[in-house]
């Protein structure tokens, strides 16, 4: 044992082996810090991905929106009133398929009833809530503000 030692410091063999050590443990600390500058990269994208498809979401209508979250959306597009007679009109709706099957599962419609048959029914039993909440009984009188009494007390 002794003589093995001598003859590898005379020959410098006993450098040699220390250098591979070195190089070994270099090695295994540069696999160490590669793995995680793979994972910091890795979390990095996967950030990158999310923020992405969230910048998608808000630049899409609110119906696209809804429709891509695969939730009910229904949105007023147009309000028609008759010109001849202002207690005539119509709202104009628009909604997406989740909307509709929302309305199926509570009641508003079955399988083979027209998308525009059960929003119809939906549209009409909120506005006669509405009415029913209101205590609707005819014209409303809201009350007059006089503006000039406003414009005094603040003055």
């Amino acid at each position: 044992m002794m003589l093995t030692k001598f003859f590898k410091k005379i020959m410098g063999i006993d450098k040699l082996e220390q250098q591979l050590i070195d190089t070994k443990t270099a090695i295994e600390e540069a696999t160490k810090l590669a793995d995680q500058k793979t994972d910091e990269i890795a979390l990095a994208e996967q950030k990158t991905t999310v923020a992405l498809e969230q910048e998608a979401l808000i630049k899409l209508a609110p119906k696209d929106r809804a429709t891509k979250l695969k939730e009910p959306w229904v949105g007023v597009l147009n309000t028609h009133i008759n010109k001849d007679n202002i207690r005539n009109g119509f709202f104009e709706l628009d909604w997406n398929d989740h909307f509709v099957l929302k309305l199926k599962q509570e009641g508003y419609g079955f399988d083979g009833d027209k998308d525009e048959e059960i929003v119809d029914r939906w549209f009409r039993e909120l506005c006669a809530n509405v009415v029913v909440d209101g205590d609707f009984g005819g014209a409303v009188n809201t009350g007059v503000i006089d503006i000039n009494q406003v414009r005094k007390k603040n003055l």
